[in-house]
């Protein structure tokens, strides 16, 4: 048992357990056989106060789920519905993890600590629970990238091997164990929503949309009635859009973008067949049971459209039809301006306030991306900084396209532009002929060395080239 942490950074809170036993039901955690630390994320544990914990006492609060001091007292596991694949499923909920900590960061931010493999819960239906090795490790992977790309990401923050072997339909089984814990900015989905909606709970419907807007959205208080409701809708669109953006332009297919699947705070989250695709291909899709290709890569800012439009469903009993459906169509603009300021963002530019010029860069680049294509992380990387890096690009594995007709839009409209900041362009990142990325062939690289060999050196190697990149692009912590 933890009965201190003296850290000044470490800030409990139990405001989950405000919402009461109408929104989650206590659950036991599942014992495991071994406890085996693979991954502890000491950059944010040091944020929230953690980063003091011996390697037992942090097994012990993240394996084992001890109570942290003065925070939660017990684990809950959430109720929710949500639409899968555009059909409704009114059996969901968290099946195989809880909440079960509370922190405030740095920011002020209400942090859960909540986990993946983490045992069986009313929720599991047939499911066993638990979360295989692989699937963690492809889970710090992910967001480690994301996080580097200035991705709005929950942060995997513990990842440890528990000893049991696992049967999977897509994995070769018998496979290795896990328990994941991620840090996230709250556990509310659109689904929570949906399921109060759908059981006519119009009470407790009430109650969450307080609990979020005091929580997430203060600014919002002096709001009541319909305003409430209406601002709160407002706050997760634009919140929602530009994660949109911000995926695409880091040129992540998430595969499962479900109702479930959202978070209230926009913060991407839940990662099990994402990819990167290798050049822009607005068909590509990241889950092999996608056959339709409803979550393809181009087709995210529609399903997040389509997503917010079961959250407006949701607050009917607060907010006029109308009112909703026009702040809902409002989505294509924010996603619109969010592609916009993410693009000069992720090319290392300073912002603008000439919208023309802005407009003109995104649509060049993305119509070179999509008519060279070319790696998708190359151009990114080549060009960072504009034409200040012109030099550099020139030396780029595919500069040659960057002397066709194709690229001639994007240099005249990079002219607009300056550096952010001119100084990160003598990063020692930047004298690498190719970017750090994390294509599907390097991740399964990584995980055969761990499965062959039990060798977490590329996995520690991959982990040092993103903090290496996230340092010189400026999203390091």
């Amino acid at each position: 048992m933890i009965s201190t942490i003296t850290d000044p950074a470490y800030r409990p809170s139990r405001r989950a357990c405000d919402l009461g036993p109408a929104f989650y039901d206590v659950v036991e955690p599942a014992r495991f056989p071994a406890h085996v630390l693979r991954y502890r994320n000491r950059a944010w544990a040091r944020r929230v106060g953690l980063d003091g914990l011996s390697d037992d006492d942090w097994i012990a609060a993240m394996a084992r789920f001890e109570p942290l001091p003065d925070n939660i007292p017990e684990a809950l596991a959430f109720r929710y519905h949500g639409h899968q694949f555009r059909s409704y499923n009114d059996e969901l909920g968290d099946g195989r993890g809880f909440l079960y900590a509370q922190l405030v960061d740095d920011r002020g931010r209400l942090l859960d600590l909540g986990t993946k493999g983490s045992g069986q819960t009313p929720y599991s239906r047939f499911g066993d629970g638990r979360l295989t090795l692989k699937g963690g490790v492809r889970e710090v992977l992910a967001t480690a990238m994301l996080e580097a790309l200035g991705v709005d990401t929950s942060k995997s923050f513990s990842l440890i091997e528990t000893g049991e072997a696992l049967e999977r339909n897509d994995e070769p089984s018998p496979t290795r164990s896990s328990v994941l814990v991620r840090l996230s900015h709250s556990h509310i989905r659109i689904g929570t929503f949906q399921r109060l909606r759908t059981l006519g709970e119009v009470d407790d419907l009430a109650r969450l949309v307080d609990y979020v807007v005091e929580t997430y959205y203060p600014e919002l208080l002096p709001e009541t009635g319909a305003a409430r409701a209406l601002g709160l809708f407002r706050a997760v669109r634009r919140r929602v859009a530009r994660v949109g953006a911000q995926w695409m332009t880091a040129g992540f297919a998430h595969g499962v973008l479900n109702t479930d699947n959202i978070n209230v705070t926009g913060e991407s989250f839940d990662y099990g067949p994402w990819r990167f695709v290798p050049t822009l291909d607005p068909g590509f899709t990241a889950a092999y049971f996608d056959r339709t290709g409803l979550y393809a890569f181009g087709a995210q800012p529609e399903a997040l459209a389509w997503n917010l439009g079961r959250f407006a469903e949701c607050l009917l009993p607060f907010a006029p039809r109308e009112e909703l459906q026009a702040a809902l169509d409002a989505f294509a603009d924010d996603f619109g301006d969010a592609f916009q300021e993410e693009v000069l963002r992720r090319l290392g530019l300073a912002e603008s306030d000439d919208a023309a010029a802005r407009a003109r860069l995104s649509e060049a680049w993305w119509r070179f991306l999509y008519e060279s294509q070319v790696p998708f992380a190359q151009p990114w990387h080549d060009w960072f900084g504009g034409l200040a890096s012109a030099a550099r690009a020139a030396r780029s594995p595919v500069a040659e396209v960057y002397e066709h007709a194709t690229f001639a839009p994007v240099r005249d409209a990079l002219a607009a532009f300056s550096a952010k900041d001119a100084n990160a362009l003598g990063h020692s990142y930047f004298s690498r002929a190719t970017p750090c990325t994390m294509m599907i062939d390097g991740v399964e690289r990584i995980w055969d060395g761990i499965a062959e060999h039990d060798d977490w050196s590329a996995f520690a190697a991959g982990l040092a080239a993103i903090e290496d990149m996230a340092e010189a692009l400026g999203t390091g912590r």
